[in-house]
């Protein structure tokens, strides 16, 4: 009761700031049992952050319920790349062209098209990945046309000890020049902040499964 109540509450404050932002429920860590109280409640956009963690949970689910969405939004090792590929329908972490040119050879030998977010490294952290933004033109171009991936938008996480609002505003404004109308940022403690600079996909885990 208390998870259901927590996603209530989560899901009418996404769609009370905005109805085009999609809410990807984060079930890192979380049990089958939670899952599917989630998904009898016709949640569609879920999100991992390990690939080996989905495969073990979400295979048996994703051919039972055809309609649900998975979202990778973890770091992505090129060695998980087919796994990933194989189980997800969302990649959030595309972060280099190694990757990248991974994904186009396997899409070039399989039906199945995913939709890709590219990580921006938005505040050029040397911990965390993420393409910078004065790189990111001659990435997105090279994605899209050179590899002929579907782009559809791009994702940051702000530095933990500042105030997010600058690097979502930033990755609105990156994400325009490029032409791309996504945005996923934002999650349990700064999604407000970044439904209000834009964002289409927000990341929510901890304050939907976690006692309030």
């Amino acid at each position: 009761m208390v998870i259901l109540n927590n996603y209530n509450y989560i899901f009418n404050s996404v769609q009370l700031l905005s109805k085009k932002t999609n809410l990807i429920v984060v079930t890192k860590n979380q049990t089958l049992d939670n899952i599917n109280l989630l998904i009898k409640s016709n949640h569609l956009h879920f999100g991992e952050n390990r690939v080996q963690e989905a495969l073990l949970k979400w295979n048996k689910i994703i051919s039972n319920f055809s309609q649900l969405k998975l979202h990778l939004i973890g770091k992505l090792q090129s060695n998980k790349a087919k796994d990933a590929f194989n189980i997800f329908h969302y990649i959030h972490t595309l972060d280099s062209e190694k990757l990248a040119q991974i994904f186009s050879s396997l899409e070039s030998s399989s039906a199945k098209k995913i939709k890709y977010f590219i990580q921006v490294n938005i505040a050029k952290e040397q911990q965390k990945n993420g393409i910078f933004s004065n790189q990111l033109n001659q990435f997105v171009n090279y994605c899209i046309n050179d590899l002929k991936l579907d782009i559809i938008g791009l994702m940051c996480i702000p530095p933990v000890d500042d105030n997010p609002d600058q690097y979502f505003k930033s990755l609105a404004q990156l994400a325009r020049q490029n032409n791309l109308i996504e945005l996923s940022m934002g999650m349990s403690n700064d999604y407000e902040c970044a439904i209000k600079n834009g964002a289409t996909f927000v990341r929510i885990g901890s304050k939907i499964f976690k006692k309030v």
